[in-house]
């Protein structure tokens, strides 16, 4: 999910991170009564948990604040942009279609993939903005929910933009509206620009690590949108596996 040529360690790092924790939630989601039945909270409805989660759909959309910045900085490279766009927009479509023809209960009608694909687009309107104002839009936008929501927004079309009662939402997997979650991406666009202002890329170009771990790291940012897409089929592979041979749930 980078868009930069010169890629830097530290912003891989730090969406290794993202997925690692992403896959650590989704694996702690797997094992509770939706699925699994191995332990008996279930990850989606724990408070808790719940932070877990919108920590870590914080961090990869904050990081897509980050990576507009940093790859854009001295103009719009459209051609990149353009392409990385594409593959996300038609990720996420698989998963919307997926997810509507086997678990039509629940599919996702806009999840992370899709946020990170509108806030990709939208986030490029404040690449040249002072990056005071973006801070503004970025408080604006976490606390427009709290203020605008209204039962005028219930309806499928609306679902997108964030502004539907919680009690008219149906249920779903994943669900990463506009609203407040462009937010963490205008707070990396505004604070990439604060720190290159004052010259932290040159510390963060300098930085080569060495280490296996963040090696790892490195090479799971640099796959994310991969992992994200196969992780769940390889953590569900044995459950679904046994579910076709016993035709029944066998831990349920």
């Amino acid at each position: 999910m980078a868009e930069s040529r010169n890629r830097l360690a530290v912003v891989d790092v730090a969406r290794g991170v993202a997925i690692v924790s992403m896959v650590g939630f989704h694996f702690t989601l797997d094992l509770g009564p939706a699925f699994y039945a191995i332990i008996p909270v279930d990850a989606a409805s724990h408070p808790v948990l719940r932070w877990w989660a919108h920590l870590t759909a914080g961090a990869f959309l904050f990081l897509v604040g980050v990576g507009l910045v940093l790859a854009h900085r001295n103009g719009i490279r459209w051609r990149p942009f353009l392409r990385r766009l594409v593959i996300i927009v038609a990720a996420a479509a698989a998963v919307s279609i997926a997810t509507r023809i086997f678990v039509p209960g629940m599919w996702v009608r806009f999840g992370i993939l899709h946020a990170i694909a509108a806030a990709s687009v939208l986030g490029l309107l404040f690449l040249r903005l002072p990056a005071w104002l973006t801070l503004l839009a970025a408080v604006a936008v976490f606390a427009a929910p709290g203020f605008l929501a209204s039962t005028a927004f219930i309806s499928p079309w609306w679902m997108w933009l964030g502004l539907t009662p919680d009690w008219a939402l149906p249920a779903m997997f994943d669900y990463v509206p506009l609203l407040p979650w462009l937010g963490p991406t205008l707070l990396g666009v505004a604070l990439t620009k604060l720190a290159l202002s004052r010259g932290l890329d040159v510390s963060w170009s300098a930085w080569h690590p060495t280490g296996a771990i963040p090696r790892a790291l490195i090479l799971a940012g640099r796959w994310s949108l991969v992992i994200y897409l196969v992780h769940q089929l390889i953590l569900l592979a044995p459950y679904f596996a046994l579910v076709a041979l016993a035709r029944t749930p066998p831990f349920l």
